[in-house]
This record gives structure tokens, C-alpha cells and sequence, in this order.
């Protein structure tokens, strides 16, 4: 049974999905701190409903 492989998110490089590889999805430290940098800098987001300012979700 041969390895399965994924393309690191940031620079695309190969990588062996294993357990042993503790930064999968991610080839390397230095891609994940640049993945979560872009997170912190909100340059990825994640759609959700607006909330207003009293806490609550709108309503439709």
C-alpha cells in the first residue's frame, strides 16, 4: 500500500499524510506560521451571520 500524499496549503509541495509528520497537512513549522499568520491578519475567514451589537444572530 503506497503512502497517501497532499499538497501543503501554502507552498504546495508533497507531503506524506503520516502520523509521524507533525505538521500534515503542512510540509514544514515555517508553512503552518505562515498559514496562521494569514488567520490572525484575517486574510482567510470563514462566513457566518452578522451579529449585532446587542449579541444576538439576525433573524430572517
Amino acid at each position: 500500500m503506497s503512502t497517501p500524499t497532499v499538497a501543503c496549503p501554502t507552498c504546495g509541495q508533497a507531503v506524506a499524510w503520516l502520523p509521524e509528520n507533525r505538521y500534515r497537512p503542512f510540509c514544514s513549522e515555517r508553512c503552518k506560521l505562515i498559514d496562521l499568520g494569514e488567520w490572525a491578519q484575517e486574510r482567510y475567514t470563514v462566513p457566518a451571520a452578522p451579529v449585532w451589537d446587542d449579541g444576538k444572530t439576525e433573524q430572517n
